[in-house]
């Protein structure tokens, strides 16, 4: 007889029912919400943590959770301490270098005034020979 078909008809491929859901076509159409809904997107703010401090990301940027507890508030408190020390210390600083720079151009000026009498000393020299 006739040859058949080795797999018959089995494979021949049915008419696929629409999808309900959204097809990813249209997913960027849909807006956040019905898209973290389609596709369970919604888990929550990313959080992490470092140094025992939990940071939250949130608005695009990373927030300190934990200013509630004792333990990083003490933290905080320290922070802010260094901060103004280190403050303190720049302040002294850029005042030293105010100082060195007026004295380093006084220093400069006197030097110039030395080599200009200099100057006139050699040329007063010369007119007494």
């Amino acid at each position: 007889g006739e040859a058949m078909p080795l797999f018959g008809n089995v494979f021949s491929p049915k008419k696929t029912p629409p999808r309900k859901s959204a097809s990813l076509s249209s997913l960027h159409t849909l807006d956040r919400m019905s898209r973290e809904v389609e596709l369970g997107l919604d888990h929550g703010t990313p959080v992490m943590n470092i140094g025992g401090q939990s940071l939250k990301f949130d608005n695009g940027q990373w927030v300190s959770e934990s200013i509630g507890d004792g333990g990083s508030q003490k933290e905080v408190q320290r922070l802010r301490r260094r901060n103004q020390q280190l403050e303190e210390e720049n302040n002294l600083l850029r005042l030293k270098i105010d100082i060195l720079l007026d004295m380093l151009s006084e220093t400069t000026a006197e030097s110039h005034l030395m080599e200009k009498e200099l100057e006139e000393l050699k040329i007063h020299n010369r007119k007494r020979k």
